[in-house]
């Protein structure tokens, strides 16, 4: 029996794949060949499209049958995950080598629409560029009394949990899954990588509830991992250590995680965050951290699974009047020693800067520097720092800057990040499941970035418009990208300028605060005085971290004058009338980008109001009242930057304008 496909439970928003979407699949005579779990998937998903609109499924026909789609199992040599796709003599035909490869493939398919079933397609070939493209999620079995059910979460509680267990009646997380795979995601973390007692005990007597949630995934092909923390026997073991060279505790973490394959033989692997922020880790017993992940790779190896051991390691004790220590270079200082000594299932997962999901940073030049290590690259796909799900800032642009950006060997980061790609999630039990419905944007372009590095961000933006609104006329998928495309420039603009970062309310990360973590031990300095801005991380006469990338970028980000606009607050401390590559002295700049910024949101609002009714009520007066309060948010950053800024430096806006 074909799976039912799952239907979104009543009051919630289906706004990834509704059925119009399905239309040109629907309305054919298709043949579907092959068996396995995920072809019953496929089965289920053509049975009902046919069913409304009007088609008919046919499974395992003899040879001689006419049919306006074929999807099939048997092609050579593409992987689990390859498809392909041609179209000869009226038949459009994908074939792929196994169950995930034909599930992409008919997803692939509902994105063409009716361009799949004119003229003649030539073969051909779809692989995803990186083999694992996953989503972890902060969320906590029970509410945390400072971090709340979601840790920077923006969108509601946990699809996966409440009130302390496993949510009741899964269907709503199948219908996530599909949506995940619709985007080519094939793994999900279920909880916070900050592991407190409760999240821990999923490891051991819980793992059944972590199994309910694996079954519920599967059908998509979606792998499911967990967090754990490094203190685990300590925890729950009651031993006496955790050092990871102690046999005990090599012999706990062994049986430990052959229970947990006995409840989910499909289990993809454990997340780490050790010696982070608190997180307890191998430091303690004087090892290393390439000995803390090896110790769970050897306990997942036997299964063939995979520890991500997160490479966000930094001293957040530090005194601020200390200008030496700079948490930007710590990522590149512990772990580039290691280079060469992890197991090749250990996967290090590296955030895409050195900072912390900035609106504007370098890319961490720990990417770049080891070679012989399997490296994750970290994305951001929560709005922590880049409006929280309540200002529009489609990050598609700045993922892909990142993506195609090349270390000095010559090879992209996309290229490099050969252990995945990897996102923090930003989907919750909101109707509209990303408490933005634009922010779901955001969840698509990851996935499509995952699958193919260099693809085009507008094309993916294109894709995602036109599987949201199938029936959209040309009008809105015009205003969708004028209140899109731009919007994370525009964000920029009124927030932090030229790559200084941060500058927000300390604790949960919304709205301006200059001050408000430069004077803490988090390392997160602007370094303002009454003469200029920014942090010196030169060689010359700075932290140092500038050295830590290879020519030419070491000599580009080396001097005020060849470095980049767009980060030379990052990279240098200047003077207010330092002049910029545009012509404009820094402070100018400042001034004039949180003007244009408001004016640019103003202008967004104005766009999104002309498109009611083009798109249904309900999703348009959520995105109206969001515009609300990102123009008042926007409004709050302009004058508390400008005024800020204006007082500093006592120079006035050379074009007459109130900067308070």
């Amino acid at each position: 029996m074909p799976l039912p496909v799952p239907v979104p439970p009543k009051g919630v928003d289906p706004a990834w794949l509704p059925p119009a979407a399905f239309r040109a699949v629907g309305g054919r005579r298709t043949l579907i060949r092959g068996s396995g779990p995920l072809v019953e998937t496929v089965h289920g998903e053509v049975a009902e499209a046919c069913r409304r609109s009007g088609g008919r499924v046919v499974r395992d026909a003899a040879p001689g049958g006419t049919y306006d789609l074929v999807l099939g199992l048997g092609a050579d040599g593409l992987g689990d995950e390859g498809f392909t796709v041609a179209r000869e003599g009226g038949t459009t035909t994908v074939m792929a080598s196994g169950g995930r490869g034909l599930l992409y493939g008919l997803f692939h398919v509902v994105r063409l629409g009716e361009d799949a079933f004119r003229g003649e397609r030539a073969r051909e070939v779809h692989r995803p560029a990186l083999a694992l493209r996953m989503l972890d999620h902060w969320d906590n079995v029970a509410v945390h009394p400072v971090m709340g059910q979601v840790e920077r979460g923006y969108a509601g509680g946990s699809l996966f949990w409440d009130d302390g267990r496993a949510r009741g009646g899964l269907e709503r997380v199948r219908a996530y899954g599909r949506l995940l795979a619709a985007c080519g995601i094939n793994a999900v973390a279920v909880n916070n990588v900050n592991v407190h007692e409760t999240e821990a005990r999923l490891l051991t007597d819980r793992i059944g509830e972590v199994a309910l949630l694996a079954d519920a995934f599967r059908p998509y092909g979606i792998r499911t991992h967990l967090s754990v923390t490094f203190a685990a026997p300590m925890l729950l073991g009651g031993l006496p250590t955790a050092d990871p060279l102690d046999e005990t505790v090599r012999d706990w973490w062994a049986g430990a995680t052959r229970g947990v394959y006995e409840a989910i033989p499909d289990f993809g692997g454990y997340v780490v965050k050790a010696d982070s922020e608190g997180q307890p880790g191998p430091f303690a017993y004087g090892r290393s951290h390439a000995d803390g992940a090896n110790l769970l790779a050897a306990a997942l190896d036997p299964f063939g699974g995979t520890v991500h051991w997160r490479a966000f390691v930094y001293n957040h004790r530090q005194d601020w009047r200390d200008r030496t220590t700079d948490r930007a270079r710590a990522a590149y200082d512990h772990f580039v020693p290691l280079d060469g000594e992890f197991a090749g299932n250990a996967v290090l997962q590296v955030k895409h800067g050195p900072m912390d999901f900035q609106v504007r940073e370098p890319v961490s030049p720990l990417i770049g520097a080891m070679p012989r290590t399997r490296l994750a690259v970290e994305l951001q796909v929560t709005q922590e720092y880049t409006g929280q799900q309540r200002h529009v800032c489609w990050l598609g642009p700045m993922w892909s800057e990142v993506l195609r950006f090349r270390h000095e060997q010559g090879s992209s980061v996309g290229e490099l990040a050969r252990g995945g790609l990897v996102a923090v999630s930003n989907a919750g039990d909101d109707p509209f499941w990303t408490g933005h419905p634009l922010a779901q944007a955001n969840l698509y372009t990851f996935g499509r970035l995952a699958w193919r590095p260099d693809a085009e961000p507008r094309e993916v933006l294109d894709e995602w418009i036109g599987l949201t609104f199938p029936d959209a006329p040309a009008r809105l998928a015009d205003g969708l990208h004028a209140v899109l495309d731009g919007s994370w420039r525009t964000y920029e603009k009124y927030t932090a300028p030229l790559g200084v970062g941060f500058m927000v309310q300390p604790g949960h990360h919304y709205g301006p605060s200059v001050d408000g973590y430069e004077y803490s031990p988090w390392g997160t300095y602007h370094f303002a005085d009454r003469d200029g801005i920014g942090v010196d991380r030169s060689v010359a006469t700075g932290t140092g971290y500038a050295g830590q990338y290879g020519k030419p970028w070491s000599e580009l980000y080396e001097s005020p004058d060849t470095c980049p606009d767009e980060l030379l607050l990052f990279f240098h401390h200047v003077p207010y009338g330092h002049v910029l590559k545009s012509g404009k002295t820094v402070i100018q700049h400042i001034y004039d980008t949180h003007f244009e910024g408001v004016a640019e949101v103003e202008e967004a609002r104005g766009t999104w109001a002309s498109l009611a009714g083009l798109v249904d009520p309900a999703r348009h007066a959520r995105v109206a009242e969001r515009y609300e309060e990102q123009l008042r948010g926007a409004r709050e950053w302009r004058d508390q930057i400008n005024s800020y800024f204006f007082r500093k430096s006592g120079v006035p806006d050379a074009r007459g304008r109130r900067v308070y």
